[in-house]
């Protein structure tokens, strides 16, 4: 037994359905009556006689048991459709009593089942109707056309259920599509706060990063070199208070962006490289900037380079002190930005502690280049270096 003819659900009837099949018992128990007392008139029309008319009392008494009862069917149509509408609609060839009760099944199983079910017992319906009108003629209306009539009162029952089938089909697939399209934004909401999520780290990290690893240097020197000179500390100690304060500063734009709009914060760009290496400068880590690029960088592309160099900055202070740094910026429209920063071997200690994050930074690196469709090289040079290079499009 397949899904199309399995008996439908049971389900607790609601007060609309109680209302709307007993209205159906009682179309069909009129249109029994209606028929019942049509036969109960003269059997002789200006035609001749009429067969239908002449049936003997216990026949008529059995007809009409078996219309009521076909009536009463009526209650469980939802439940078995199919089986109802198929004995309504063979017992409908020989008895007119029960032709209320078959449109109301033959309407119902239009409304419940698939179309193809509903018209092939429209066709059976049809065969009947035509064995009716064969079987008991009408004196009064030809043969061909009670039977033309017939057809098209069944075809007018069949095609008002399949238009209601129709419209709950569009209904439930609207409903569905709404559904769908509310749970599609549900997750679209939830990707964009995990995008902001990452982007706010990921500007933790390079600019926290960034000034955190001078404080790291600064703090280092002075624990490490207890016999430095008072101009020296002083110095440091200068900068571990202007790094602490720029960090702040640093830190509260960062946050800004859980409270301002998309795009109403400032952020570097290609023209602040020259800050950011002099600031590196004067921490001692004597890195020199070329800048050999014609015409004016898209500020998406500058601001990805600024971050390329200042992670890599990050990196040579943690992992190579005091090392010599050349940051190399080159391109021209329709050929790309190239970014490229080299460090020599370390010449001064660590800094103590251990280097959290290793490696993370590169990581985010490498996916804020992506991001931008760029492309991210590095590794490690002859004679100690590291080599850090990115390619990012810049559109003619």
């Amino acid at each position: 037994m397949n899904a199309s003819t399995a008996p439908g659900p049971r389900r607790r009837r609601g007060t609309r359905d109680w209302l709307v099949d007993l209205a159906m018992f009682l179309l069909a128990v009129g249109f029994g009556l209606m028929v019942t007392a049509d036969l109960g008139e003269s059997p002789h029309g200006p035609a001749g006689p009429d067969v239908r008319r002449d049936l003997p009392l216990w026949l008529a008494v059995a007809e009409q048991l078996v219309a009521f009862a076909g009536c009463v069917a009526l209650w469980w149509r939802r439940r078995w459709p199919i089986g109802i509408a198929v004995v309504l609609v063979v017992l409908s060839s020989v008895s007119a009593l029960i032709a209320g009760a078959m449109l109301i099944a033959l309407f119902s199983l239009a409304v419940h089942r698939p179309p193809r079910i509903s018209l092939s017992v429209f066709g059976l319906a049809v065969g009947t109707s035509f064995l009716y009108s064969f079987l008991w003629p009408d004196p009064f209306v030809p043969l061909f056309v009670d039977f033309l009539l017939g057809v098209a009162i069944l075809g007018t029952v069949t095609g008002w259920g399949l238009t209601v089938h129709h419209r709950r089909k569009l209904v439930e697939s609207l409903r569905d599509r709404a559904v769908h399209a509310e749970a599609e934004a549900r997750l679209r909401a939830e990707q964009a706060q995990h995008q902001v999520r990452e982007a706010i780290a990921r500007e933790i990290h390079d600019v926290l990063g960034h000034r955190l690893s001078m404080l790291s240097v600064h703090a280092g020197a002075l624990e490490y070199r207890p016999d430095a000179s008072p101009e020296e500390v002083a110095r440091s100690a200068s900068v571990i208070r202007e790094s602490a304060h720029q960090a702040l500063q640093d830190l509260r734009e960062v946050i800004g962006v859980l409270r301002a709009p998309v795009g109403e914060l400032p952020q570097p760009t290609l023209a602040d490289l020259e800050q950011l290496v002099e600031e590196a400068d004067h921490v001692g880590a004597r890195v020199e900037l070329v800048r050999d690029c014609e015409g004016s960088v898209p500020e998406r592309v500058g601001r990805t380079a600024y971050r390329v160099v200042q992670e890599a900055l990050t990196n040579v202070r943690k992992h190579a002190s005091g090392a010599d740094t050349l940051v190399h910026v080159t391109g021209a429209p329709g050929e790309g930005l190239t970014v490229e920063v080299r460090n020599g071997p370390a010449s001064a200690p660590r800094p103590p502690g251990p280097v959290d994050g290793a490696g993370r930074g590169l990581v985010g690196l490498a996916e804020r280049v992506s991001l931008a469709s760029g492309r991210l090289e590095y590794g490690p040079t002859g004679g100690g270096g590291w080599r850090l290079s990115a390619w990012l499009p810049w559109p003619a």
